[in-house]
């Protein structure tokens, strides 16, 4: 079954959610300074993952580019809006404004952790054209120990974001036998490494986010994916 790396990751985000509610009544000064440790390892995780660049051009680029493209989409506000609506969906007319300002804000900074990252792309390429969901599975008790840590301070919008995962990693392992066919081993890892690269720094703004530091609209450079693999098809065809 290709979907099972892709569907124990999203579960295992969902049962980190569901314990990390147990302890969201630990007293708010702890709930702060738990917080900004969380932004500063993240952070660390963002810079450690954009020295897996081998094309400063391409990291460039795709960022400023796709930050362009993300600012006019204003995609940081439409993924801010869907978390609300679904948080509407399981709440009475009467809202809580704040309570669905902290689920968006979970559901938005979440998906950007769990999606963005080699792990999710390696390992739903394994579960489809190996049907090996080693990688997947491991990348879930990674992201499920982490949502545990995120949903106890950033709540219960920490756990919609096993939906994006299912679909991002479900999909890349559905059509795996068509990349690997279209899309040269090569420019392959090309693309993989150039994204891990990108997807770091977009980790390391959601970092410094959390810990209250900066306040980047993280979701509007998504974008720079896609315009890395624009550019290593170009490098890859003319060097």
């Amino acid at each position: 079954m290709v979907l099972l790396g892709a569907l124990i990751n999203a579960g295992l985000i969902v049962v980190g959610a569901l314990i990390g509610r147990i302890f969201k009544n630990i007293p708010e000064s702890m709930k702060s300074t738990v917080l900004s440790i969380i932004g500063l390892a993240v952070a660390l995780l963002g810079i450690k993952m954009g020295f897996e660049s081998d094309n400063f051009i391409i990291l460039v680029v795709s960022l400023v580019v796709g930050t362009v493209v993300g600012e006019w989409l204003d995609l940081d506000r439409q993924m801010n809006r869907l978390g609300k609506w679904v948080e509407s969906l399981f709440r009475s007319t009467k809202r809580n404004t704040q309570n669905q300002i902290s689920i968006a804000e979970g559901f938005v900074t979440a998906s950007l952790i769990f999606v963005v990252g080699s792990m999710a792309i390696i390992g739903a390429l394994d579960s489809g054209l190996r049907n090996d969901h080693n990688v997947l599975i491991t990348k879930g008790l990674i992201d499920g120990f982490t949502s545990i840590i995120l949903a106890s301070t950033l709540g219960i919008g920490v756990l919609l974001s096993a939906v994006p995962v299912l679909v991002y990693q479900g999909l890349i392992a559905l059509f795996a036998g068509v990349i690997s066919v279209f899309i040269p081993d090569a420019a392959l890892q090309m693309f993989i490494t150039e994204m891990t690269a990108v997807g770091g720094v977009m980790i390391m703004a959601i970092g410094l986010n959390i810990a209250g530091l900066t306040k980047i609209k993280a979701a509007n450079l998504l974008p720079g994916i896609i315009v890395v693999g624009i550019m290593v098809a170009v490098f890859y065809i003319f060097q």
